[in-house]
């Protein structure tokens, strides 16, 4: 594609515009209008320190994103997870979902459009509600039960050949590599990837094709959660599993969220301009908090997929976490930390809470202070009622 402008490391507020790809209409998908380029507004680094945006010490942007164009919302990223369609197949739950690559621009921060290579989903809450195919990024959000049939049903509408590779245990023939089974996608191609969701944690999927950075980079992942069941273990086990199927009572209990760390080359030099949690730069900032009650127990679905840089991080505020690596164990691999490191493609799951706090901002953020100044830094707005 066309690079019509680039953003320099340290100039990220000096905003540019790119074009957007249409559909492919092998699948009948509609075109996605492409909503105006707002005006460039003027200004550097330092001219926007006394604006409402840049109040808490000079973190965030000048204006705001239209996430109604973009289709999705880091916050409803947060919280949407999609269950695809649940059927029985000789007495056994079969989970599948219709999954689209799709080709379209979106906007990663206020007057930055970014052509992306995105993922959309048919039972993807933004889908739903728009009552087409969105594409969004990342994309959504699978989750599903420990030795279920999943059905992942993949056509490729984008411009490019594309696969999805499921971080999991599965057969060679469903690896989404290139060169295995049936290797790249080719555009207005389809094939049924087919597999049991094992083992249980917190994965990701993503496209294989290549060159691999650039299909990661572009927007093609999203988080891929299997819960564990509990009709698998006993005693203490069985409990601590029911606290992570979302099937049970104890789990709806506890507030979770899915955080995917990315960040975007605009202006394509193998240097990351914008860093972010689910896409949008500066997303949870100041004018929009995560708000969470202080007496319920937060879990947070941590998965890093940032390319060109080696590590991505969270560190929260005046609190500490349990930390699950890989989301594969039931009880924590780390406990009591503030700050954990992930490479690419590394995850795990995030369980605190403010019960001992007072009502107030805290803060979260990568602790690479160039990734938080960048755009990956929020704040959860803690209360005390129900």
């Amino acid at each position: 594609m066309t690079k019509e402008q680039g953003i320099s490391r340290r100039g990220f507020l000096k905003f540019s515009g790119f074009g957007m790809a249409g559909l492919a209409a092998a699948f009948g998908l509609r075109d996605m209008a492409r909503q105006p380029t707002p005006t460039p507004p003027a200004g550097d680094d330092h001219s926007t320190h006394d604006t409402p945006a840049m109040a808490h010490g000079g973190f965030g942007t000048v204006g705001q994103v239209d996430h109604a164009a973009n289709g999705f919302d880091p916050h409803e990223i947060l919280t949407d997870f999609d269950y695809g369609t649940v059927t029985e197949e000789n007495g056994r739950t079969v989970r599948t979902w219709q999954i689209f690559a799709l080709d379209r621009e979106i906007e990663i921060a206020p007057g930055v459009f970014f052509p992306a290579w995105v993922y959309g989903s048919t039972t993807s809450a933004a889908s739903r509600r728009a009552g087409k195919l969105i594409g969004q990024c990342p994309g959504p959000t699978l989750r599903c039960v420990e030795g279920e049939r999943l059905r992942i049903v993949f056509g490729n509408g984008g411009s490019h050949p594309h696969t999805m590779h499921f971080h999991g245990i599965h057969s060679a023939v469903m690896d989404g590599a290139p060169g295995i089974g049936p290797g790249e996608i080719q555009p207005g191609s389809r094939f049924t990837y087919e597999f049991d969701a094992a083992p249980f944690g917190c994965h990701l999927y993503h496209c294989h094709a290549v060159p691999l950075k650039r299909h990661i980079h572009k927007g093609l992942y999203g988080a891929f959660i299997v819960d564990p069941d509990p009709a698998k273990y006993t005693g203490e086990e069985a409990a601590l599993a029911r606290a992570r199927n979302h099937n049970y009572p104890e789990c709806q209990a506890i507030h979770e969220m899915v955080m995917v760390l990315n960040a975007f080359d605009t202006d394509f030099d193998g240097e990351n301009e914008i860093y972010a949690a689910n896409t949008v730069a500066f997303a949870f900032g100041m004018e929009r908090p995560i708000a969470i009650r202080g007496d319920q127990r937060q879990r947070v679905y941590l998965v890093n997929i940032t390319e060109f840089d080696p590590i991505n991080s969270m560190h929260i505020h005046a609190n500490f976490f349990d930390y699950y690596d890989h989301g594969t164990t039931l009880r924590p691999t780390l406990t009591t930390i503030d700050t954990v490191m992930q490479c690419q493609a590394q995850r795990g799951i995030l369980e605190f809470s403010f019960a001992d706090h007072e009502p107030g901002l805290y803060m979260f953020h990568a602790h690479q202070s160039d990734l938080a100044e960048q755009g990956w830094m929020g704040f959860f707005e803690v209360t005390k009622d129900k």
